[in-house]
């Protein structure tokens, strides 16, 4: 598999360049690849089906000037942030192996990257009390605490998935070192929760890992034997992807 870390000018060549390596894949022209970025600056992205007024303090987003984008795969929607990690995963769709639909590509991703950072060696004093990492809900990974007898979850990825013909695209942020109180600032509570939230508002569902983005960049790198660098990338693809499609109002607020 290849790997590329993407360090673009703007959040929407950053989310543009996820359905650019889709594309060029899905066009035979690109393989598996795992892709790193780390936002620079804060903004809003919703799922592609999310109504924006629904999930979004879009006064507070406007008085702040945090702009709201959209991306092409489903799921909920997140505040980017600085202390975040974004990868970007494109596989191969095969007709009997473990990407062959949804759920199973949603067990086996998740499962790889729950035992990418589980495994690695991370110092053992940054878990206080005692917690472990597992997956939750449809395609969370979650911190588990112990504390007595109980057991709470919270929440440090989430991800989502876009499929074609030939490949998938899978990909998530996860939260490291982040200012998880503008998640409560900018988000409204969202429309659709798993199960395991049990209505907890932003401050209490979600945590830091509070581990370096390289480390964990290395770690899922090993898990994928993600060891090529992608030379190429299609920039110039990437661009006027986002300039057509991520840095407009009617993509954006295409579900307002």
């Amino acid at each position: 598999m290849q790997r590329l870390d993407l360090m673009l000018p703007s959040p929407a060549e950053n989310l543009a360049a996820d359905e650019a390596l889709l594309d060029r894949c899905e066009a035979g022209a690109g393989d598996e690849t795992l892709l790193f970025w780390e936002p620079r600056e804060t903004f809003v992205v919703v799922g592609y089906a999310n109504k924006v007024a629904t999930e979004v303090n879009v006064a507070a987003c406007e008085a702040e000037g945090i702009p709201i984008f959209r991306r092409c795969s489903g799921g909920g929607t997140v505040v980017q942030m600085p202390g975040g990690l974004n990868y970007s995963l494109i596989l191969r769709i095969t007709e009997n192996g473990p990407t062959r639909n949804i759920t199973a590509a949603n067990q086996f991703i998740m499962e790889k990257n729950r035992a990418a950072i589980a495994n690695a060696q991370f110092p053992s004093s940054i878990f206080d009390p005692p917690s472990f990492i597992c997956m939750r809900g449809h395609t969370d990974l979650a911190l588990a605490t112990r504390r007595s007898s109980l057991v709470t979850f919270q929440k440090f990825a989430g991800n989502s998935q876009r499929r074609r013909k030939n490949f998938l695209l899978f990909h998530g942020t996860l939260l490291l070192n982040c200012d998880l109180a503008l998640i409560s600032e900018l988000l409204l509570m969202p429309s659709l929760q798993p199960d395991y939230r049990a209505s907890r508002p932003h401050e209490e569902f979600v945590t830091n890992l509070n581990l370096p983005a390289a480390q964990v960049k290395a770690a899922l790198a090993k898990e994928w034997n993600a060891v090529e660098e992608l030379k190429n990338p299609p920039l110039e693809e990437i661009a006027k992807l986002a300039r057509e499609k991520y840095e407009t109002r009617a993509w954006n607020f295409k579900f307002p």
